[in-house]
């Protein structure tokens, strides 16, 4: 079963051994249409986006305003309506997904961990990534090369052990840390 999560940001146990725990809050969503076996197109809310596509797909399965967010997910509904929440309730461990933190176009050192050269003796190689390339054959760089270039904003997916999950609140505690920043949204799959 998948279900859409919003993190809220990293705590601990209260308990000897403290244990860091991640807390994500699940999306309130609708199942509106089942297409296959176990998949459904499912509606949740986030942000105020509004178009004409969207009021379409709100009238055609008769959803509030705030549902403006359509994706399809495993679920264990079986027809239309609210989203089933049961199995997280005895869920043990879970598969996360989310896009990590974007930082940009960065250099080696950043991005791969170069220890760069010398910072002082005019050795005019301090960031740089060094010789990449061969001499006379096959004279190109070879593919694969850990060099400069976009660093994060990747899709990272986490297996987590899951420490307790609060249905009232719809808040799920799962033990060490998820990518991304606090706000993102991702998903969670749970792992038989």
């Amino acid at each position: 079963m998948e279900f859409i999560v919003e993190k809220i940001g990293m705590s601990r146990t209260i308990s000897v051994p403290s244990v860091p725990v991640t807390l994500l809050k699940v999306k309130e969503a609708k199942v509106c249409e089942l297409v296959g076996d176990d998949k459904a197109i499912v509606a949740y809310s986030h942000g105020k986006r509004r178009n004409k596509p969207i009021e379409g797909q709100q009238k055609k399965y008769g959803l509030e305003p705030q549902f403006n967010r359509f994706v399809t997910l495993k679920v264990a509904n079986k027809e239309a309506g609210d989203l089933d929440y049961s199995p997280l309730n005895e869920a043990k461990r879970v598969k996360i997904s989310f896009n990590s933190k974007g930082r940009g176009f960065s250099g080696v050192v950043k991005r791969w961990n170069f220890g760069g050269g010398p910072d002082s003796h005019g050795s005019r190689f301090h960031r740089a990534p060094g010789s990449v390339g061969m001499c006379e054959w096959p004279g190109r760089i070879m593919p694969g090369q850990k060099m400069p270039g976009q660093y994060g904003n990747k899709k990272v997916t986490v297996q987590n052990e899951v420490i307790s999950f609060d249905p009232e609140n719809m808040i799920l505690v799962v033990k060490g840390s998820v990518p991304g920043p606090n706000g993102a949204l991702g998903k969670v799959r749970i792992v038989k």
